[in-house]
């Protein structure tokens, strides 16, 4: 749904769609090595960085034979702030009396996750009417299966701070927040939102603006994972391409 928006605002000359099941380097390699572009911008779909962006998806991306520019995750952008207000307004409009909960997943190594629902919770505050704006996830405290003992409000509505739906969307976080027990409505994930396009767009003008003021493609913690990941031979993937 993005690439089909994407390519009708005619943002670059073709939009592609790769996706992988579980070894980016492999499964993603001949799809990289036959794209023919001078320049290629990258766009990450996920909320923030994983392992597999920070080493497997830059290491995949240096079959591309053009200028590569490896773009930020989407979560921190302001357009997915508001997809996310209007996914929990759909279920309950904004109000002194209604709680907002961002559900995470949340990290122990990396603070990447924490640092996106964070981002969101605070404009939130500042910008919507709820009650009060809580954060909680899946696999750091404030936990999720607690969430629900720390609202305030007599109301509650929970969105998932997930691209897409996943295991975790539509049985873990249920589960941990005890929907059947009432009290919290739970939205979907912003998946295809408008928004989210919006997201993608920007990310990409964002990268346009600094190519043409010659920043290197190194200057930013994006550029800097693809010139520095590179398939090795231990992978089963490595050598000279």
């Amino acid at each position: 749904m993005h690439a089909e928006r994407l390519r009708r605002r005619s943002v670059v000359d073709t939009v592609a769609v790769a996706t992988y099941e579980s070894e980016p380097i492999r499964e993603l390699r001949a799809q990289f090595e036959r794209i023919a572009a001078d320049a290629v911008y990258a766009v990450p779909m996920c909320t923030a960085h994983t392992h597999e962006t920070i080493r497997d998806i830059p290491a995949a991306l240096s079959y591309v034979a053009g200028d590569v520019r490896y773009c930020e995750p989407l979560g921190q952008s302001p357009a997915v702030t508001e997809a996310i207000e209007e996914r929990g307004a759909a279920l309950a409009r904004p109000s002194d009396d209604v709680s907002l909960i961002l559900v995470g997943f949340g990290s122990s190594s990396k603070p990447y996750h924490r640092q996106t629902v964070d981002y969101h919770a605070a404009r939130l505050r500042e910008q919507s009417e709820y009650g009060e704006v809580l954060t909680c996830y899946l696999l750091q405290n404030p936990t999720v299966e607690c969430v629900r003992y720390n609202t305030t409000k007599t109301r509650s509505v929970a969105v998932p701070v997930f691209l897409a739906r996943s295991e975790a969307t539509e049985r873990r976080i249920p589960d941990e927040l005890e929907l059947a027990r009432g009290g919290i409505e739970y939205a979907d994930p912003y998946g295809a939102h408008g928004r989210i396009t919006d997201a993608v767009h920007a990310e990409v003008e964002k990268q346009r603006a600094l190519a043409r003021n010659d920043a290197s493609p190194t200057a930013s913690f994006e550029g800097r994972l693809t010139e520095t990941h590179r398939p090795v031979a231990t992978d089963g993937e490595g050598g000279q391409r």
